[in-house]
């Protein structure tokens, strides 16, 4: 018992279990720690979940100790753990008929009648708003448990009655096993000397389910505002001007310094959440903070692709411009060298392009750039192709005119077509014309 002269201080720590003294059948005690000590303080929540688990999965009959003057009230009536830990019930072991036994502490003047109503009403309702596995859907509350109330008066003021009503309470354990005794209809009963490893084997089942692993009430706390500064932060980067302004020039073409803008726009608010969250735990911190990134990469993502695609369109354009100069001045051997560093030349502003869109918070888009990349070498060999198609044209175009002009100037001067020289320039041709008529009038000479 707790030593009024020392303050008020955590009396159990933990779970004991004890052989019961004078009662039988043998009985075993289990002391569980209070619901609401100081002592474990924020990180309680999760230990008192498991040990009411604990006890509603081992003993028979579970005693509530609860202070009437909380009947009525969400947290100190305990309702948030009676929920989880019928649930959590429903869904680790099985059905077994187990004696939740309320204790109600100091009873005031309220009529125990009444009492009893309103907490019978209230454990009702939380066996119907808990979620139930397929199996147990619609069983009653009376299935599972067999609900009994009792009141104390005050132990400080009505200490004799307190004691007789104790005594009376201690009686009903006493072959409590019988048939409407107070551990009712027990189901499943073991043998005793397979206790300590049954308790074990439940423990560990406890232990390991991560659903009752609530955290601390700081951590909850900065789970939840952190989440908040995210979103807030998100929401400011949709409505940002400059970001929106940005997006609706993209529709018609680049972007000056794009990668820049956009970078100093992210970091802007990537700084606004890390001040707002600073004094928040670092873990849940940093990990909402890449979150947030995440999200604010996802809005950005379409708008980098289109700069992209129209750095594509750029470089496309000028190649093509570029090559067709290239066919009108490029001869002979020349051409392929020509078309080939005009091309490399493209690929080298389009690269340099996709250096000044990157953005600085992004490591992963690089398939990006690569699938743009290899769509516009696909598109420059096409036109390569293409050109020197269209330059083969032109050249045979120009022989065919150059055979046809030196056709034209030796059939003047009395020479037939056969001896033209293919390939020569007109100044040539004429030049082999005069040859030739000077052959034929000396032909004509020796025939005479």
């Amino acid at each position: 018992m707790m030593d009024e002269d020392d303050g008020r201080t955590q009396t159990t720590q933990g779970i004991w279990i004890a052989k019961a003294i004078g009662i039988e059948p043998f009985t075993i005690a289990i002391d569980v720690e209070g619901s609401d000590g100081r002592e474990r303080g924020q990180d309680g929540a999760t230990f008192e979940k498991q040990s009411a688990l604990f006890a509603l999965a081992t003993a028979d009959i579970v005693m509530i100790n609860m202070w009437c003057n909380d009947i009525g009230r969400e947290h100190a009536a305990n309702r948030p753990l009676l929920k989880a830990v019928f649930e959590a019930m429903l869904r680790l072991f099985s059905a077994s008929k187990t004696t939740l036994l309320f204790v109600l502490r100091d009873q005031t003047k309220t009529p125990f009648e009444r009492l009893e109503l309103s907490l019978r009403g209230d454990i009702e309702k939380i066996w119907a708003e808990i979620p139930k596995p397929d199996a147990y859907k619609g069983t009653p509350l009376g299935d599972f448990f067999k609900v009994e109330i009792t009141a104390l008066p005050s132990y400080e003021y009505e200490k004799d009655e307190f004691k007789a009503k104790v005594d009376r309470l201690r009686q009903r354990f006493f072959h409590s096993i019988s048939p409407g005794g107070l551990a009712g209809a027990r189901r499943d009963v073991q043998p005793a000397s397979g206790f300590v490893l049954r308790a074990e084997k439940i423990w560990k089942t406890i232990k390991e389910n991560k659903d009752l692993d609530l955290p601390a009430m700081e951590v909850m706390v900065a789970t939840y505002r952190c989440d908040q500064i995210a979103k807030e932060t998100l929401s400011r980067l949709n409505s940002d001007k400059t970001w929106l302004a940005m997006g609706e020039a993209l529709k018609s073409g680049t972007v000056s310094e794009f990668g820049e803008k956009l970078s100093s726009i992210l970091e802007n608010y990537l700084c606004q959440y890390d001040m707002e969250a600073i004094n928040y735990e670092e873990s849940i911190r940093n990990e909402n903070r890449r979150k947030l990134e995440a999200k604010a990469l996802k809005v950005v993502r379409p708008a980098y692709a289109a700069m992209l695609q129209h750095l594509r369109s750029i470089a496309l354009k000028s190649l093509q411009s570029g090559l067709e100069t290239t066919v009108r001045k490029a001869s002979g051997d020349g051409f392929e060298a020509a078309v080939d560093s005009c091309c490399q030349s493209r690929m080298r502003d389009f690269e340099r392009g996709c250096e000044a869109a990157a953005i600085r918070q992004v490591n992963d888009w690089v398939y990006l750039e690569v699938n743009v990349r290899k769509s516009l070498r696909r598109d420059i060999e096409t036109l390569k192709s293409e050109k020197k198609a269209e330059y083969e044209l032109v050249k045979a175009q120009k022989i065919k005119k150059r055979v046809t002009e030196g056709a034209r100037i030796l059939v003047g001067v009395g020479v037939g077509t056969s001896l033209i020289a293919v390939g020569f320039d007109p100044v040539t041709a004429s030049a082999v014309g005069v040859q030739a008529s000077t052959s034929t009038k000396r032909l004509i000479n020796k025939y005479i």
